[in-house]
């Protein structure tokens, strides 16, 4: 099993050393690094280039993670596609462990695993919302991203079928690509923490957009485009689609958001019709 390891990074020079040595000092060697430099403006590409001479550095102008990922994944040598994001941590048994995994189930083109998270500083219990699991977990993933980029291994076989990151989504990309993946494909889940998810800071996604819903609402309508879902996955998806529109209306209205109001109220009437 050949992997590339992917890790797009964004003025993170401080986390991304500690990224970094956490591939390179894996039980289990990958085969590939490449980081891709989304537009930094720190001294990322020099670190990179004074203390880890084996990863292939692509740098390309700010066009966000997606953007990032994707070139990374096309450039990859192997079949196999490790991602980190740069201000997580790998483990060190994580590829030795997912290797083993696999030769015992080699049908499997895509795992996962449980989490370590540390936030501020500190460590703390996921809630029950995030509870990983395996199989065909595409309920689960309705509400919100139940898989961390970080835990992932993934064939390419698998992203020639439905697809790469969505560009056009500025948070919530990863989202949108577990609901094409996993209403088409089982899913293989380590219930062993393999990676340490760090959160709190300023730079996160997460904290850098308000209404993260804005953008499940378009992974997911999205999806019904797509046409691929089978008829209970429809209902399920038109009845989240309707339960997180009416969240998000109920808030535009009552804070005047006139330009929420007017992207999304003709798909809450277009829903709204729809049987769940």
């Amino acid at each position: 099993m050949q992997l590339s390891v992917i890790i797009p990074t964004y003025n993170r020079a401080h986390t991304l050393i500690r990224a970094l040595t956490s591939v390179v000092s894996q039980t289990s060697a990958v085969d590939e690094i490449i980081v891709v430099d989304d537009g930094s403006t720190d001294h990322s590409v020099e670190l990179i280039q004074n203390h880890f001479p084996q990863v292939t550095l692509i740098q390309q102008p700010n066009r966000g993670v997606s953007a990032a990922r994707n070139v990374g994944i096309q450039k990859a040598r192997h079949e196999w596609i490790a991602l980190l994001d740069s201000d997580d941590e790998w483990l060190p048994s994580k590829i030795e462990v997912i290797r083993q995994t696999l030769l015992s189930q080699p049908q499997q083109l895509i795992i996962h695993s449980n989490e370590i998270w540390v936030r501020n500083g500190v460590r703390v219990n996921a809630m029950n919302k995030h509870q990983k699991a395996g199989g065909w977990i595409f309920k689960q993933c309705l509400p919100l991203c139940v898989i961390s980029p970080s835990a992932v291994v993934i064939h390419k076989s698998i992203l020639d079928q439905i697809g790469l990151f969505d560009e056009n989504l500025p948070a919530c990309e990863d989202y949108d690509l577990w609901l094409r993946l996993c209403h088409r494909f089982e899913v293989l889940y380590i219930d062993q923490p393999l990676i340490i998810k760090y959160g709190g800071h300023d730079d996160q996604l997460s904290r850098q957009f308000w209404g993260m819903d804005r953008f499940r609402i378009r992974a997911l309508h999205h999806l019904m485009q797509l046409n691929t879902l089978s008829e209970d996955q429809q209902q399920l998806t038109t009845h989240m689609l309707q339960r997180k529109l009416r969240i998000l209306l109920k808030g535009a209205h009552k804070h005047g958001n006139q330009n929420i109001i007017d992207e999304f109220q003709p798909l809450m009437t277009h829903y709204e019709s729809l049987p769940c």
